[in-house]
C-alpha cells in the first residue's frame, strides 16, 4: 500500500531520491543505506519506495527490471544545460532517427513540432505519456501524413523526470508503443518555492533567450497543492546570421567545368533550341542593379551532355543569397502552467486532480517565393508557355525569386502560430480489503493549433505579370509584362498578389481508466503480484487548411496542403502478473486486449509480453523480456481528404527512354528534373502494423558506487505504413515501360503484370510539344502497409559516484546505442535490404552516445556533459563523415542560503555540421546537425523553505 505521508526521511529514501537524481542504479545504494538504519525504519523507507515506473502497472521497490528503463531527473536535465524537455530528449541515444526540425521543415508541414524517433523506425512509433496518460496529438500532421506528439509543450518546470523505456510495450499501453515509451511524470507533494531566471544568447549571432520558471507547494494534514509556472522567450535565428550558410557561394563543391553559380533571380529561357545554343534572354542593361545588391549580372554555363564541353547558356540576372533568408531556429513566446492537488479522506481515499497548460506564439520563415510561370485555378503552374511578345515570340521558362525588400523586410515573410493545449485529469485512488490499490482516472487532452503564412495567390500573379491567356488549347500563350518583370516590387504591390493564408487545427483524446493491483497470494519465494487496467478512450482531430491550397483547387501559387478530420473509439482491458519464481527469479507476464471502433480494418488487436528477472546475488540483475506490439494507422492517415506536394524529381522514363542513366550527365537538367506535384488520399483499408520486441541484458553494481548495464535490443515491425513516394512510383513506372532499373539493368516485373498496371496508373502525363516524351502532370501517391523493417544492437551505461574528503562529490555517468543491423523491405515484391545500416541512403545515425562529470563541493557545483552522434554518410555517398561532438559546461555558486548563480555554456568548442566537402546542395551540411553553434546563459536561482 502506498504511504502518503511520512514524519521524517529515511537515508534510504534520501538515496533514493540521489540516485534518481544522479542516475544511480538503486540496489547498491539501498543495500549501503540500509545497513544503517533500524529494521522499523529500513520497512517504511521500502514501503516509501514502491513507485510505479513507465513499462509496468505493478508497483515495486527498484527502479530496475525486466525492461531497460531510462530516467533523466529534472536537475539532471538543468545541469547537462538544456531548458526544455524536448533538448533534452534530443540527446538520448536511443533517438537516432532522423526528423523534421525546425532547420529542414520551415516551409513545410510541421515546422514547429518537435518530433522524437527512438530507433529510428518513425515519429509515430514513439508513445509520449504525461503521468502515464496518453497526450494528445499535435494538430497538424507530420509532413503531411501521419501523426506524432509534439515533446516541445511540456513545462519543463513541471517535471519531476522523464522516463524512456525502449522497446515495444504494447501490452501494456496499447497502440503505438512500437519503438518505446516516454513517460514524463510532473511533480507532486512540492514543498516551498523556487524561482529561476535564465537568460543567453548565441555567440554567432541571433537566438537571445529567457526562461523563467517557478515551481512551489503547499502542505497540509490532509492536502498538499503543487503549481508550476514558464515562460520562455527567444528570437529567431536566420541562415543569413551564419556565414558557412548564408549564401550559395558555400558551395564547397561546385559543379564541375561551370564552378559556382546563383540562383536564377531573373531568368527567360527560350524551349527548344539545339543542345549547347545561348538560350536566355539577356535582360536590359543595368536591371539586375534595380534590386539594391540582391542580385548580380551573371553569364550562365552548362555542359553539353552528349560531348561533356561547357557552352554559354546566356545574361541572367543571378541570385546568390535568395537561400540565407529563411529561419534556421524559430522565434517563440511561451507561457506555460501546471497545477496538481491531492485531498486524503478518513476512510483512507485520496482525490486528485491535475491541470496543465500551454500557449505559444511562434515565428519562422521558410524565406523569399519564386514563381516560374502562368498559374491556372485547379490545375496549378505551367512551368512552359508561349509569350507573344514580339522581342521573345516562342516558348519560354521563366523564373523571378522575390527579395525581402518587395515583402518591406524580412518580417515580411514570416510565418506565424498560436498553439494552446490543456491536459485535465481527475482520479481517486484507496485501498479495497485492506489488501489491493486501486485508481479511477479521467482526463482530457486538447491541442488546438493556427497557422499563417504570407503566400503569392496565383491568379493575382498571372494578372500582375502574365495577363489573361490568348488561347484555349494546346501551350498556354501569355503576353509577358516585361516592365514589372524587370523592376522591383512595391512591398504595396506584392501584398495586391499575395494572401495571408490561415490553418486551423485541433486534436483531443478523451481517456478513462480503472486499475486495480496488489499482492493475489504467496509462494515460497515470495508474493503473487498483479495490475489490471479497463480502459476506454475516444480519439479525434480536425484540420481545415484554407481553401486555397487544396488540391482539388489549387488557387495558392505553388503551394498545396490538407484537409482532414476523424474520430475513433477505443476499448482496453489489459492484465499485468509478476511470479517469484525463486528467491531469486522473478517472472512477468502480461497481455492486452484493445478493441477499435473507427472505419479501418482494424477491428481488435491482442498483445502479450513475458519478461524475466534473475538476481543470482545482490548486486546481480539478469533480465529479459519478450513482448508484442501494433499499432493502428495513424488518423491522417485514414481520413486524410486530400493532400498534396511539389517536389523535384526526375522523370526516370524520359531518362531510360532516351538512352540516358540517371545520376549521369546524360540525364542532367530541366528537362530531366523538375517539379513535380504529388496527390494522396486517406485509405480506410490500412490495417494495423504488427510488431515483436526482445531485451536482454544485465545490470551489475560492481561496487557501492558504480553500476553498469548493458542490454541487446531486436525490434521487428511488420505491415508498417508508409507512403508511396514520388521517386518509388517514377522509378517503377520507368522499369514497367521500359523494362530497365535505374542502371539499365533488367527489370523484375513485366509491363502487364498487376504491379505494373497499378504503378503506371499512378502517372499522369501530358503532351510536351519540343520535349522528348510527355511529361509528368502529376504524380498518386497514399499510404500503404509496407513490408517489414527490423532493427537490432546494443545499449550501455556506467554510472560512478566517487566522495572524496577534499576535492568534492563527483557523479560520472556514460550511456550509449550502437545499432548491429537494419533489415528493411519497403515491399513484399521487394527483396529484404539486410545492410540497410550501411546504406549511402540511410541518415539515421548507427551510434549515439552522451555522459556527463558532475562535481559538487561547498557551495559550489558543476558539470561536464557531452554528447556524441555517429558516423553518417557522406553526401556523394562515396564513403561516411567523421562522428560530432558537442560539449556543455557549467557552474554554480551558491551565494547565500537561499539563492545561487550560474554560467553556462553549451557547445562550448562552437562546433557545427562535420565538415562534408562532397555536400553540394543547400545547406551543404546534413540538417540534423544544428547551425546554432556556441550558447551562453547565466541563471539566477532563489528558493524558500
Amino acid at each position: 500500500m502506498q504511504i502518503r505521508k511520512h514524519p521524517a526521511r529515511s537515508p534510504l529514501f534520501v538515496a533514493t531520491l540521489t540516485a534518481l537524481a544522479l542516475g544511480i542504479s538503486l540496489p547498491a545504494l539501498a543495500q549501503n543505506a540500509s545497513s544503517t538504519d533500524d529494521d522499523a525504519t529500513e520497512r517504511e523507507a521500502k514501503r516509501l519506495e514502491a513507485v510505479q515506473v513507465v513499462g509496468s502497472r505493478i508497483k515495486r521497490s527498484t527502479i530496475e527490471g525486466p525492461s531497460p528503463v531510462t530516467i533523466i531527473s529534472n536537475d539532471q536535465l538543468q545541469r547537462e544545460g538544456f531548458v526544455t524537455v524536448a533538448e533534452t530528449l534530443e540527446t538520448i541515444t536511443q533517438n537516432a532517427g532522423s526528423v523534421q526540425n525546425e532547420l529542414n521543415s520551415a516551409g513545410g508541414f510541421t515546422p514547429n513540432g518537435s518530433p522524437v524517433n527512438l530507433r529510428g523506425l518513425g515519429a509515430g512509433r514513439t508513445l509520449l505519456l504525461i503521468n502515464g496518460r496518453r497526450a494528445a496529438d499535435y494538430p497538424f500532421p507530420y509532413n503531411g501524413q501521419s501523426n506524432f506528439q509534439n515533446f516541445n509543450n511540456i513545462p519543463t518546470a513541471a517535471v519531476e523526470r522523464i522516463e524512456i523505456l525502449s522497446g515495444g510495450a504494447s501490452a501494456i499501453y496499447g497502440s503505438d508503443a512500437v519503438a518505446g515509451v516516454i513517460n514524463v511524470v510532473l511533480r507532486k507533494d512540492f514543498r516551498g518555492d523556487v524561482a529561476k531566471l535564465r537568460t543567453g544568447t548565441s555567440t554567432e549571432g541571433g537566438g537571445d533567450f529567457a526562461d523563467l520558471q517557478w515551481v512551489g507547494g503547499r502542505t497540509g494534514d490532509r492536502w498538499s497543492l503543487t503549481y508550476a509556472l514558464q515562460y520562455y522567450a527567444d528570437e529567431p535565428v536566420y541562415a543569413f546570421q551564419r556565414d558557412f550558410m548564408d549564401s550559395r557561394l558555400d558551395n564547397p563543391l561546385p559543379p564541375d567545368i561551370v564552378g559556382i553559380q546563383p540562383g536564377a533571380g531573373l531568368r527567360i529561357n527560350r524551349i527548344g533550341l539545339p543542345t549547347g545554343s545561348t538560350s536566355f534572354i539577356a535582360p536590359p542593361a543595368g536591371t539586375c542593379a534595380r534590386f539594391g545588391g540582391e542580385y548580380v549580372d551573371w553569364t550562365y554555363r552548362a555542359v553539353n551532355a552528349a560531348t561533356g564541353l561547357p557552352f554559354t547558356q546566356g545574361n541572367a540576372c543571378g541570385y546568390f543569397d535568395d537561400v540565407g533568408y529563411q529561419s534556421v531556429a524559430n522565434g517563440n513566446n511561451d507561457l506555460s502552467g501546471y497545477l496538481f492537488g491531492n485531498l486524503d479522506f478518513d476512510n483512507g481515499m485520496q482525490a486528485w486532480a491535475s491541470v496543465m497548460g500551454f500557449q505559444s506564439r511562434s515565428k519562422l520563415t521558410g524565406g523569399v517565393e519564386f514563381i516560374s510561370g502562368p498559374h491556372t485555378d485547379g490545375v496549378g503552374v505551367t512551368s512552359t508557355f508561349f509569350a507573344t511578345n514580339p522581342e521573345i515570340n516562342g516558348n519560354v521558362q521563366i523564373q523571378r525569386i522575390f527579395t525581402p525588400q518587395e515583402y518591406g523586410g524580412i518580417e515580411g515573410t514570416l510565418q506565424r502560430f498560436k498553439e494552446s493545449s490543456l491536459d485535465l485529469a481527475f482520479g481517486l485512488r484507496g485501498t479495497l480489503a485492506d489488501r489491493f490499490d486501486w485508481e479511477a482516472t479521467v482526463g482530457r487532452a486538447d491541442y488546438r493549433a493556427t497557422r499563417t503564412r504570407p503566400r503569392l495567390d496565383g491568379s493575382a500573379v498571372t494578372d500582375f505579370f502574365f495577363g489573361p491567356r490568348l488561347n484555349t488549347t494546346g501551350t498556354p500563350r501569355h503576353l509577358l509584362n516585361l516592365e514589372r518583370f524587370y523592376r522591383p516590387l512595391t512591398p504595396a504591390e506584392y501584398a495586391s498578389i499575395s494572401t495571408n493564408l490561415k490553418y486551423e487545427s485541433e486534436s483531443y483524446v478523451n481517456q478513462g481508466n480503472v486499475v486495480l493491483s496488489g499482492e493475489l497470494f504467496e509462494l515460497p519465494a515470495g508474493a503473487v503480484g498483479f495490475a489490471t487496467v479497463f480502459e476506454v478512450t475516444q480519439q479525434g482531430y480536425d484540420l481545415d487548411s484554407p481553401p486555397e491550397i487544396l488540391p482539388t483547387n489549387r488557387l495558392a501559387y505553388n503551394l498545396t496542403g490538407t484537409n482532414g478530420g476523424g474520430d475513433r473509439d477505443r476499448y482496453a482491458i489489459g492484465l499485468e502478473t509478476s511470479l517469484p519464481l525463486l528467491d531469486s527469479l522473478r517472472a512477468t507476464i502480461a497481455a492486452r486486449y484493445d478493441k477499435y471502433d473507427d472505419i479501418t480494418n482494424v477491428d481488435d488487436a491482442r498483445t502479450w509480453a513475458t519478461g524475466l528477472e534473475w538476481r543470482p546475488f545482490d548486486s546481480l540483475l539478469v533480465r529479459g523480456n519478450l513482448s508484442t506490439s501494433f499499432k493502428a494507422p495513424d488518423m491522417h492517415y485514414v481520413y486524410n481528404e486530400g493532400s498534396g506536394s511539389f517536389s523535384n524529381a526526375l522523370d526516370t522514363f524520359r531518362c531510360l527512354s532516351t538512352g540516358g542513366t540517371p545520376g549521369t550527365s546524360t540525364c542532367a537538367g530541366a528537362i530531366y528534373t523538375y517539379s513535380v506535384f504529388a496527390t494522396s488520399r486517406g485509405e480506410p483499408t490500412l490495417e494495423e502494423e504488427t510488431g515483436r520486441s526482445f531485451t536482454g541484458g544485465f545490470v551489475w553494481d560492481i561496487t557501492d558506487t558504480i553500476s553498469a548495464s548493458v542490454d541487446y535490443y531486436d525490434i521487428k515491425l511488420e505491415g508498417a505504413v508508409t507512403n508511396l513516394t514520388s521517386t518509388y512510383i517514377l522509378d517503377a513506372e520507368a522499369g514497367c515501360r521500359t523494362g530497365l532499373t535505374r542502371t539499365r539493368q533488367p527489370y523484375a516485373f513485366n509491363i502487364n503484370s498487376g504491379f505494373c498496371q497499378e504503378i503506371i496508373s499512378r502517372v499522369q502525363r501530358a503532351p510536351a510539344p519540343g520535349e522528348p516524351t510527355d511529361r509528368i502532370t502529376g504524380v498518386r501517391s497514399g499510404p500503404v502497409n509496407q513490408a517489414y523493417q527490423r532493427i537490432d544492437g546494443i545499449d550501455a551505461s556506467l554510472r560512478h559516484r566517487l566522495e572524496t574528503a577534499n576535492w568534492g562529490t563527483f557523479a560520472f555517468s556514460l550511456d550509449w546505442s550502437h545499432v548491429l543491423n537494419f533489415e528493411l523491405q519497403s515491399f513484399a515484391t521487394d527483396p529484404v535490404q539486410e545492410d540497410w545500416r550501411d546504406d549511402p541512403g540511410n541518415f539515421d545515425f548507427r551510434s549515439r552516445m552522451r555522459g556527463s562529470v558532475a562535481w559538487a563541493r561547498n557551495d559550489w557545483t558543476a558539470n561536464v556533459f557531452a554528447t556524441r552522434y555517429g558516423s553518417v554518410p557522406n553526401w556523394q555517398e562515396t564513403g561516411r563523415i567523421a562522428p560530432y561532438i558537442l560539449w556543455n559546461v557549467n557552474a554554480t555558486k551558491r551565494i547565500t542560503e537561499q539563492a545561487s548563480v550560474g554560467l553556462y555554456v553549451n557547445n562550448l568548442l562552437n562546433k557545427f555540421a562535420p565538415r562534408d566537402d562532397g555536400f553540394n546542395s543547400y545547406p551543404y551540411f546534413w540538417r540534423a546537425f544544428s547551425p546554432i553553434g556556441r550558447e551562453v546563459s547565466v541563471q539566477f536561482t532563489y528558493a524558500l523553505d
